[in-house]
């Protein structure tokens, strides 16, 4: 069966497909950020300090960022649609298990299961949306998955803090495994599938030097806060991290070689769009996991703003981002991406800026955080569809869902090791000044994302 016949009845249910992209999505989507509005009150019932707080986002990223590396192969091998399933039903779990955990160190556990669950779920939706979709009708699809899914994102301080302050911070993981619920009986009613020419085996030793690499870095700049860098969980963490990161790549060149699956196919990167696309990605979603972070820590922890407020203040990119993405994504579809790519970036480091003028008055939220927070709206709107739509676009069909994982295991990475090196920016507490070293980071970052794709993104990138 040819891969273009496999897919004909997965386009015919193509609304059904989207729908269940979206809100696969936006559950991985919405446990990321939900979580951040609840830290002061976890810390405030398990203890930790910030080190618990980083951990409770991180040990989620740690394994969504590595695995989903491994996720976009299993996508490829067993389907998207079974990968999906099986997620959906490993995140519902953990879900579970974050509401009843009894200390800090069993939650950060039951984050990083969560963390599995994302890894399966995230690459296979977007997968989805590339095989069922063409042409015009699949930027703007992927124009809309990235509204929704994206929106999750800035819309969870929102719901959590009315969900902390109300009923308590338990209450949000229950709140993300309610959507699960919808999505799996609409999962099963997708009739299609693209499945591969052959099953190759899982290249196993490759997704161990991923997780090792990640984590152990990851490791090293959290506990460093805690430890000082010349300790020795922090010194065997940071070098185990980076010598695993060192073999990745002479490993997966090997596994090609001998004609196996490698976790990463490296010819991927010999496409310019998809190699700079996923450079400038490493630099913006960098730039947004500080802002995700730091701000709402900021409005609660030096402006005592009650959880839900903050969520409410946080409110403006989400509105921009429902409203502008849909229309952006169709757009560049037939404009091509570069220059909403150099633009977004661009929009959104001015917003950083602006918000370098926030002092110890919560007034200055209206002059300050919240102009500030409108711009990082309008980039972020202006520049994720087309992102994905260039990453996405400049690979094979039958190798969507490892193309969609790299990307998304970037965007995470990038995530987490600023959440990580937090400590680091803040000097190890949220404060005026920390917030102000974290703005001016994120600007360069997001500065840096708008560079690289003016000077490196193609609007023309060919599908082979």
């Amino acid at each position: 069966m040819t891969a273009e016949r496999a897919t004909a009845p997965l386009r015919d249910d193509r609304r059904v497909v989207l729908v269940v992209a979206i809100l696969a999505s936006f559950v991985v989507g919405l446990d990321s950020s939900v979580v951040n509005v609840a830290l002061p009150a976890i810390r405030h019932e398990l203890g930790g300090g910030l080190v618990v707080q980083q951990w409770v986002v991180d040990a989620y990223l740690v394994t969504l960022g590595s695995l989903i590396l491994v996720a976009g192969s299993l996508s490829d091998v067993f389907g998207r649609v079974r990968i999906v399933t099986w997620g959906l039903v490993v995140f519902g779990v953990a879900s579970v298990a974050c509401a009843i955990a009894p200390s800090g160190e069993v939650l950060v556990v039951a984050r990083a299961v969560q963390g599995i669950g994302g890894a399966l779920v995230t690459p296979s939706s977007l997968a989805l949306i590339v095989a069922a979709y063409r042409g015009a009708a699949q930027a703007r699809a992927i124009g809309t998955w990235t509204a929704w899914s994206s929106a999750a994102v800035i819309v969870g301080p929102v719901v959590g803090g009315l969900v902390v302050d109300g009923i308590g911070w338990r209450w949000i993981f229950v709140l993300t495994a309610v959507p699960i619920a919808v999505t799996i009986p609409l999962v099963l009613r997708i009739t299609g599938d693209v499945p591969p020419v052959q099953r190759p085996r899982i290249d196993v030793v490759g997704a161990v030097l991923a997780v090792v690499g990640v984590g152990g870095v990851v490791l090293g700049l959290i506990e460093q806060e805690r430890l000082g860098w010349g300790a020795p969980v922090v010194v065997v963490a940071l070098v185990a991290g980076a010598a695993a990161l060192v073999a990745f790549v002479p490993w997966e060149r090997r596994v090609a070689r001998a004609g196996g699956a490698p976790l990463v196919p490296l010819e991927l990167f010999r496409a310019r769009n998809f190699a700079v696309g996923n450079l400038a990605t490493l630099s913006i979603y960098g730039a947004l996991g500080m802002v995700g972070f730091v701000v709402t820590l900021f409005l609660q922890e030096v402006w005592s703003f009650p959880a839900w407020l903050a969520g409410v203040a946080s409110l403006p990119p989400t509105i921009l981002l429902l409203a502008l993405s849909t229309t952006v994504g169709a757009l560049a579809g037939r404009h091509g991406p570069r220059w909403f790519m150099a633009a977004g970036p661009a929009i959104a480091a001015a917003g950083a800026l602006v918000m370098l003028g926030a002092g110890d008055d919560p007034t200055g939220y209206w002059w300050t955080v919240l102009p500030g927070l409108v711009l990082v709206g309008v980039g972020i709107a202006t520049m994720v569809a087309p992102l994905t739509s260039a990453v996405l676009g400049s690979v094979p069909e039958r190798e969507a869902g490892v193309g969609s994982a790299v990307n998304n295991a970037v965007a995470r990475v990038a995530g987490l090791v600023v959440v990580a090196l937090a400590g680091v920016v803040l000097g190890g507490g949220v404060s005026v000044v920390g917030f102000h070293r974290a703005m001016a980071v994120m600007a360069f970052l997001l500065l840096a994302g708008a560079l690289v794709s003016a000077v490196g993104i193609r609007n023309a990138p060919t599908r082979t």
